[in-house]
Order: C-alpha cells, then structure tokens, then sequence
C-alpha cells in the first residue's frame, strides 16, 4: 500500500485562513445563481489564462486574448496564439477530468502543450533545472523518478483527509518541485489546482487567483523556494492560501453588487464594473478594461453610462485620481 505523505506543518495561520475562505465561498456561492452570468464566468476564465500565460512570459494583453477565443486576427506571436487556444480548451475539458486520475493528467497536458512541444502528454525523459537568469532555484528529480514520484502524489490526493484548500496547495508544490513536463509545468500545476478546488466548490472553477499570482508573481517564486530550502510545503500553503483568499474579496467585489433591485436600475451589464471600482477605486478606466477582459471602448461606455445614472463619480485626474461609488 501506498503510504506516502508530503512533509507538511500545520500551522495556526494556515487553520484561519481556510476558515475565512470557506465563509467567502460560502458567500460567494449562495450568489453565484443571480450574479454569475455566463459572460462574467467567461469573462473569469479569459484573465486567468492571460494571468497564468503571462506568469510565463506570454506578452499578450486581455484584449488580445479575448480576440483570439473569438477568432478574430490578433498580431502576436504564433507560440503565444497557440498558447492561448490550448488553455481555453484545457479549462473547458476541465470537469470531465478526475484529479487522481494519471491519464486525465497527462491528457490535461497534451492539450496544454498541443503544437507547443514535440512531447505533449509524455513526462520528461531527461533531468531539468529551474533557473532566474542564470541563477538555478531548483533540480528537479531525475527522470526515471517522474512516473513513480507522480503516481505517489495523485494516490496521497485520493486519500488525504486534509481540507481540500490545503491538499490543493500541497498538490500544486509537490507537483512543481517533480516537474514532470519538459514544459508547462507552471500552468499545470495552477490548472490541477483549479481542478481540485471546483471538484470541492464548483464556483471555484472560475476563480481568477492567477491574477493575483501574476501581481505577486515574485512572492510565488519566493514561496516555493523557501519551501524547497525547508523540504515541505508549509510556507507555499500559506502563500497560496492568502492568494485565494485576496482572489475571493475581488471576485465577492464584483458580483455582490448583483441585487435585482439594483441590477433593475442599471443593468446587470454594468454590475462587475461597478463592483471592481468599489473594491480598487484607484484603477483607471483602462486598467478596469484589463482587469475585466473587456476592450476599453465597452468599459468607458459602461463608465458613462454609472456616471449619467448618478451611480459612479470620478474624483480628481485620470491618474492619481478615484471612485467614488453611490450605492
């Protein structure tokens, strides 16, 4: 029998944050009937692929992104064009994906990795090292140790007791320090986590923590190297978990405005725009256009539009300037 265990210390702050996580999805899910509409779930999937492409030093922007999943000419890289496409369909495959499950992983990769790499769906047959520049963070087990490192990790997911935020986390270090791929290991590992917290709460499957990930993206490289100096996954939990828990407050931001009552006022067109501004009233019509995926036209109508109904007023300059929401 299997009994491997990932070297993990529970600690106080870890316990607190999954209890405010369970309440915010909790919140978050008694809402997501009324609020989360087909075009803002869409909306959530687009940033987290640019979020976690962009981790990997894709350059294209949401609205680049967005132009791609609807088939319009985008001017960008073709690897970055491809990249884009193989996430969308990789996410969308998601729900029929078990986690436990090695050939729904490696499945999962070859749509990733499709075009990308010669070895899509195949675990790396040579040793590779993580580097900053020149700098090595991380040497990755050999190669012949990949397959059985892998099959321990999905069946200790089978079987863990632990909170599925925290085997969730545990899962995405342990699977990064294996690096099993020759390449996309980063966005795997994100994905995988995904696919783990959505099989927990469903909501959760269109949760954009890349985003915050990518706002943070040295603190997650931090993370998993002070991880990998202490042998177990403790401080990278503890990061992650503080990711989804910031994730939440802005998703929760966005669709709480959601009301009926309001949405009759205004449309619910303009409730995750108006619900962002309410929790970041520094951002710039623009910046809200990227954080959204929306094209900044559709965003400064949607402004015009709060402003006109005496909804939204804008306070000072376009920079250095704010919101000033009226509920």
């Amino acid at each position: 029998m299997n009994n491997y265990q990932p070297p993990l210390t529970l600690t106080a702050a870890m316990l607190a944050l999954v209890a405010d996580i369970s309440e915010q999805v909790g919140r978050l899910s008694a809402l997501r009937e009324t609020t989360m509409t087909p075009q803002l779930r869409r909306g959530n999937r687009i940033r987290t692929i640019q979020a976690s492409l962009a981790i990997e030093n894709n350059t294209l922007n949401l609205e680049q992104v967005t132009a791609v999943l609807e088939g319009k000419r985008v001017l960008g890289l073709p690897r970055e064009i491809q990249e884009v496409r193989n996430a969308f369909a990789a996410y969308e495959a998601m729900p029929g994906w078990q986690v436990a499950a090695r050939a729904d992983l490696l499945s999962a990769h070859g749509l990733l990795m499709q075009g990308l790499i010669d070895d899509a769906g195949q675990f790396r047959q040579g040793g590779v090292g993580i580097y900053r520049g020149e700098r090595l963070l991380h040497m990755a087990p050999p190669a012949n140790r990949v397959g059985p490192l892998v099959d321990d990790l999905l069946a200790w997911l089978a079987r863990t007791d632990l909170h599925p935020l925290i085997a969730s986390c545990v899962f995405h270090y342990e699977f990064e320090f294996i690096h099993p791929f020759a390449d996309g290991n980063g966005r795997m590992g994100r994905l995988w986590q995904t696919l783990i917290l959505s099989q927990w709460r469903p909501v959760l499957a269109y949760l954009p923590v890349e985003t915050v990930i990518r706002e943070q993206q040295e603190a997650y490289y931090a993370a998993l190297q002070v991880s990998d100096q202490q042998a177990e996954a403790t401080v990278f939990v503890e990061f992650m978990l503080q990711a989804l828990k910031q994730a939440l407050v802005e998703a929760e931001s966005v669709n709480v405005l959601g009301s009926t009552e309001q949405s009759s006022e205004y449309g619910s067109e303009e409730m995750p725009l108006l619900g962002l501004l309410k929790a970041k009233p520094q951002l710039t019509g623009k910046q809200a256009a990227e954080q959204l995926g929306l094209s900044q036209r559709a965003v400064e109508k949607q402004l015009a539009k709060l402003k006109a109904a005496g909804h939204l007023e804008r306070i000072g300059p376009n920079k250095g300037g704010y919101w000033r929401v009226f509920e």
